[in-house]
């Protein structure tokens, strides 16, 4: 089976329909890029991925997502250095529209989905470069940098925190020949990070 991601198959632009209902259930493939294409989740040897602290704020909010959300499914995701994939299910709304102390539960749109993530990863982000929490190794090639010295800390801040780019990409999946395509493009993705377009 050829894995390589196919744009025209897998729609990395943004289609979003007019008159669909991206709160249905389904299945989406969703990517989301960094402001300026930055690399600050991480880095990529050998094909393999390692996440900084950065990426794992990143991480443990996307899985965070089924905690918020109480009809989401995660099925497969990754943090690359500079952007995210995943695969996000919608199944049917367990929850009520309002909870016994009046408060209103979020909505489950692709786009509330992904805009809570963005500001949740935004704000702990902030935080933890605020509070100082800098001292670690970096990683990959950049043994030139001081020990303690978080390299895209400056890039982060003279982006004034727009971390993530103002949109996103989605693609509605609808049989099982492409959930399978997909998932083995997201799992495979750091194989192709020399050569991938959002580098």
């Amino acid at each position: 089976m050829n894995n390589k991601f196919n744009p025209d198959i897998h729609h990395r632009k943004s289609i979003r329909l007019n008159e669909y209902d991206y709160s249905q259930e389904g299945l989406y493939f969703i990517t989301m890029c960094v402001q300026n294409r930055e690399n600050i989740f991480g880095d990529i040897e050998n094909h393999k991925l390692t996440l900084n602290p950065l990426g794992e704020i990143a991480q443990k909010e996307w899985l965070n997502t089924i905690n918020i959300r109480d009809n989401i499914k995660l099925h497969e995701f990754i943090i690359m250095p500079n952007h995210i994939h995943g695969i996000i299910e919608i199944t049917k709304n367990k929850s009520k529209p309002e909870d016994n102390q009046g408060f209103k539960s979020p909505t489950q749109t692709i786009g509330s989905i992904v805009r809570g993530f963005k500001i949740a990863t935004i704000k702990q982000i902030k935080e933890y470069i605020s509070k100082g929490e800098l001292q670690f190794a970096p990683t990959s090639e950049r043994t030139d940098i001081d020990k303690g010295e978080l390299q895209f800390a400056p890039t982060i801040k003279n982006l004034d925190y727009k971390i993530w780019q103002r949109n996103y990409y989605e693609h509605i999946i609808k049989d099982e020949k492409a959930y399978k395509n997909i998932s083995s493009y997201i799992l495979t993705n750091p194989e192709r990070w020399i050569e991938d377009k959002l580098r």
